[in-house]
C-alpha cells in the first residue's frame, strides 16, 4: 500500500521509504503489517512523511549513490539524521543502511572489493552475538547481497557484522540499526531480481532454507521498535 501526503492525517507506526521498482520491504513489510504500515515511494510519486508523524522508520534499498545525492536524497539524509536525533526507531537496508550512516556522519564510497552479489552470508562480531536484535541467529546468518558502495562507523556505533568481502555489514546506532546487506528477501523480490541478475538454480531453495532466520531477527527488531514507541 502506498500513501500520499493527505494519507498523514491519520496516525501510523511504521513507514517504509521506497527508492525504485522492485525494492520493497519484503518479509519486512510482511511482518508490520498487522501493526500500522505505510509505504512510501519517494523520488517516484510520494514526498517525504512529516517527522512528528512517524514513530517507526525503515528504510530500503535502492540504485542511488549516496555520493552523488540529488536534493532529494539530501533531504532523506536530514530527515534520517533528525529521526536519529529524536531516537527513533530507524532500520535502514542497502542503501537505506548507507544513508543512515551518511546521516551520522560516516563516509559512503565505493568498495574496493567490488560489487558483493547473490546468496551469501554475514558473521556477526562479538557484539553482534551479544545484540538484542541479533542474538539466538548463531555466528552467521544467511542473506542476500547486491551493493558495490560500502560505508564507515558512525562515531559511537556498535559494529555488528562482516562478510568476507566488506567488513562494515551491520551497525547498532541508539535505537537505529543499519543492515548493508538484504534480509527482507522473500519470494516476490527474489523472483523479480532473478530477472536482473544471474541466481543459481537452487536460489528459491535457499529462500525457504533460510527464512526461519532472517524472519527472526525481523521479529526481534520489530517487535523491539514497537515497545520503545508504546
Amino acid at each position: 500500500m502506498t500513501a500520499g501526503a493527505e494519507e498523514f492525517a491519520r496516525p501510523t507506526l511504521l513507514i517504509v521509504i521506497e527508492h525504485g521498482e522492485d525494492e520493497g520491504p519484503g518479509l519486512i513489510g510482511e511482518m508490520a503489517a498487522g501493526i500500522g504500515l505505510r509505504v512510501l515511494r519517494v523520488g517516484m510519486r510520494d514526498p517525504l512523511p512529516h517527522l512528528d508523524r512517524m514513530p517507526i522508520l525503515v528504510v530500503m534499498g535502492g540504485p542511488q549513490a549516496v555520493y552523488h545525492a540529488d536534493r532529494r536524497l539530501r533531504d532523506e539524509v536530514a530527515l534520517i539524521h533528525d529521526a536519529v536525533t529524536r531516537g527513533l526507531p530507524i532500520l535502514g537496508v542497502c542503501l537505506g543502511a548507507q544513508l543512515l550512516a551518511f546521516a551520522c556522519g560516516a563516509a559512503v564510497k565505493p568498495g574496493e572489493r567490488g560489487q558483493e552479489l547473490g546468496l551469501g552470508a554475514i558473521t556477526l562480531t562479538g557484539s553482534g552475538l551479544d545484540d538484542p536484535v541479533f542474538a539466538g541467529s548463531g555466528p552467521a546468518l544467511p542473506v542476500f547481497h547486491w551493493h558495490s558502495d560500502t560505508f564507515d562507523l558512525p562515531r559511537g556505533s556498535c559494529h555488528l557484522a562482516s562478510s568476507d568481502a566488506y567488513v562494515n555489514q551491520a551497525f547498532r546506532l541508539g535505537r537505529a540499526y543499519a543492515l548493508q546487506f538484504h534480509i527482507e528477501m522473500d519470494a516476490q523480490l527474489l523472483d523479480a531480481w532473478s530477472r536482473q541478475i544471474p541466481l543459481p538454480e537452487d536460489a528459491q531453495g535457499w529462500l525457504r532454507q533460510t527464512e526461519g532466520l532472517r524472519r527472526a531477527v525481523i521479529g526481534r527488531w520489530l517487535q523491539q521498535a514497537v515497545d520503545a514507541v508504546l
